[in-house]
């Protein structure tokens, strides 16, 4: 049964791995963090995940842009400067001999610390921030770009930024974890989740788009990270002529749609055949396969700057 867009193959190579830790590259069994951490504690952290493409992080920019602003917005201090954390992001690449490597997906997740006590308040860390690194041997299926993944709306609802903004990139994830099990529970590969209007979105894990008529749609992105692949997918439209439109759609025009497709930063676009069973396409379709091209393309124009 399908994973969704982040299945993979599983490569030995990976229970060799080295993981930094805090500036130390410890063998993956021996990569650790306190009971006491924000992270493990209480979700208390922002992360991103990054591709290593033709030896050069992809987008590096974008992402550091996005780890800082959302380390901004919950007064959590990194203690590196961009410079020192992406040489750290290098030191584990190169520690890993993965500078040539392709297939390379990274976490990078960064928590307040470590807590003197199990209690929410953070004039209770008592450590420098957390930073943790995880490279692995990680290339999505050809299977997943080819074919697709089907997709199940939900009940779980993406919130009002008064409760939770979607935008942080946090570690408090479970109200995507609570829609990814129902879509899995209900025989999907992954969950569209809609607005509190009522309106699409975004997946709990990428970015929705359809395709009608020759143009393409997503959400206003009010209400969902602010997604670099989709940025990118918005970018490449643009330079192509693609018509392209931020905007609110219902599960209406989504079940009329010509096609359907997610963005993310492991398996960049993927066509979508199916949602809450009603069949889209039986294969990836001539919007989403051009779509495929033109961010590859714009992808390696970035890595080679």
């Amino acid at each position: 049964m399908a994973k969704g867009t982040h299945d993979f193959a599983p490569d030995a190579r990976n229970e060799s791995i080295l993981i930094s830790v805090n500036g130390t590259l410890v063998p993956r069994a021996e990569a650790t963090v306190s009971v006491f951490d924000s992270g493990f504690m209480l979700g208390d952290g922002v992360w991103e995940g990054l591709r290593l493409h033709r030896g050069h992080i992809a987008f590096l920019n974008a992402h550091m842009d996005r780890l800082y602003e959302g380390a901004k917005a919950i007064a959590m201090d990194i203690g590196l400067t961009r410079e020192e954390l992406v040489g750290r992001i290098d030191a584990t690449i190169d520690g890993n001999d993965m500078r040539n490597a392709e297939g390379v997906h990274i976490r990078l997740m960064v928590t307040r610390g470590i807590r003197s006590t199990p209690y929410q308040d953070p004039r209770v860390v008592i450590s420098p921030a957390t930073i943790v690194i995880v490279p692995e041997y990680k290339a999505p299926l050809p299977s997943t770009i080819e074919t697709g993944i089907r997709l199940f709306t939900v009940h779980v609802r993406r919130g009002d930024p008064a409760v939770q903004d979607q935008k942080l990139n946090s570690h408090s994830k479970l109200n995507c974890i609570t829609a990814c099990i129902q879509a899995t529970q209900a025989g999907a590969d992954e969950a569209l989740m809609l607005d509190p209007h009522g309106f699409v979105a975004t997946c709990n894990s990428t970015h929705f788009f359809i395709a009608r008529k020759r143009e393409v749609w997503t959400s206003s992105g009010d209400y969902c990270l602010g997604g670099i692949t989709r940025s990118n997918v918005i970018q490449v439209c643009r330079e192509a002529g693609i018509p392209v439109f931020e905007k609110n759609f219902s599960l209406t025009d989504v079940y009329g749609a010509d096609e359907a497709f997610v963005t993310g930063t492991f398996a960049g676009v993927v066509p979508v055949t199916e949602v809450d069973g009603r069949k889209l396409t039986s294969e990836r379709g001539p919007m989403v396969e051009r779509l495929q091209g033109l961010y590859r393309e714009l992808m390696d124009r970035d890595v080679a700057a």
